[in-house]
């Protein structure tokens, strides 16, 4: 029998191809696993972070029983929710009524695809970056008001139109904003935009360049976050819990969870687009040399990027929290005023002036 040597070395080949394969599809898996064990700790986080300081500006003690100073408070409250009953509205349409939460949580955490924590530490650096985060973000609304209109209640019902109308409102300012950034940094990258920050220090944050835009950009947020004094639909005043009325269980959990997925992913946004991504720079102070970072950068510039954008980003959600406890909430015509008769044309006029700005430039 005779043995041809190219047959054989054909078929190694093609099994070693096939075993490269696999192993690259593993690696694939790791950081895609990491980002979400991530995400749910930045979640949990945040949650014992506003209980805790929601305690201490109402001067009460807050969660301290379960785990260590209550860290474990969130894991106890979405364990309770995953054994409560899953109640279903017997006029209601079923399929709108459970396909509608998982549509508000499935589309959030597909941002984070786009969020630099680090130099290079990026799962998808795509070139329209921040547009891609915009269009993933006008989801979830739909996904509410199918909720509010599966459940057949007027207040759900009501609950998800107001959701419909504040996202419309305060998306079409936050775009504009997000142009401007681009505009400025000539890139939709959001890789590109941290880097022309970077240029000088400091003084080169977005902050100091665009004021008019970031301070829209911070209410705008808010307003898509459905945070204080924009909670509108969910008003439990006026609407007992909005489009979560008739929900239980863990569908009901799953609502929360989007909403402060949701507020994580604004935060890191609002860090990557105005206050640097993972660079820190003080005036006067060159942070490499106080630090000898260009010394260790290969060992630790990874961590100590993570480090410094979840700083930035924390130090947003705590201006957040704070105002949930400072400002009342507003009305509805109030809300649907400020968004279309003072945002939307200060947001389109940002845009004029900063391409004004580039053209006297050049």
């Amino acid at each position: 029998m005779i043995i041809d040597t190219t047959e054989v070395q054909t078929i190694n080949s093609f099994s070693t191809s096939e075993f490269l394969k696999k192993v690259y599809g593993l690696i694939w898996i790791v950081p895609i696993l990491t980002l979400i064990l991530g995400i749910t700790i930045g979640v949990l986080v945040i949650v014992w972070l506003e209980r805790e300081i929601s305690a201490a500006i109402q001067q009460r003690i807050g969660p301290e029983y379960a785990g260590p100073l209550g860290i474990l408070q969130a894991i106890a409250d979405g364990t309770k929710l995953l054994f409560k009953e899953d109640l279903l509205p017997s006029r209601g349409d079923i399929r709108l009524f459970s396909v509608g939460p998982s549509i508000a949580v499935i589309s959030i955490p597909l941002s984070y695809l786009v969020i630099p924590f680090g130099y290079r530490l990026v799962l998808a650096d795509l070139s329209i970056g921040v547009f891609l985060w915009i269009a993933i973000s006008s989801i979830a609304p739909i996904g509410l008001l199918m909720s509010g209109y599966g459940s057949n209640t007027k207040y759900s019902f009501l609950g998800g139109l107001r959701a419909a109308a504040q996202s419309i409102s305060y998306e079409i300012p936050l775009t504009l904003c997000v142009l401007s950034i681009s505009l400025l940094s000539n890139s939709s990258s959001t890789v590109d935009i941290v880097e022309a920050q970077s240029k000088y220090g400091f003084w080169g944050w977005n902050p100091w360049r665009q004021p008019i835009g970031f301070i829209v950009f911070l209410i705008s947020s808010l307003a898509e976050c459905e945070r204080l004094p924009f909670d509108l639909p969910e008003a439990e005043e006026e609407l007992v819990a909005g489009y979560q009325t008739e929900y239980s269980g863990i569908k009901y959990g799953l609502f929360y969870l989007a909403s402060y997925l949701n507020f994580l992913v604004s935060s890191l946004f609002v860090t990557v687009l105005y206050l640097g991504g993972w660079n820190l720079s003080i005036p006067y102070i060159s942070i490499p040399e106080l630090f000898r970072i260009n010394k260790i950068a290969g060992i630790f510039g990874m961590p100590m990027g993570i480090l410094i954008t979840l700083t930035k980003a924390y130090l947003f959600l705590f201006i957040s929290i704070t105002t949930r406890w400072t400002l009342p909430r507003m009305r509805m015509d109030q809300l649907l005023n400020l968004g279309w008769k003072f945002l939307l044309p200060i947001s389109l006029g940002n845009p004029l002036l900063t391409t004004s700005s580039q053209l006297v430039s050049l």
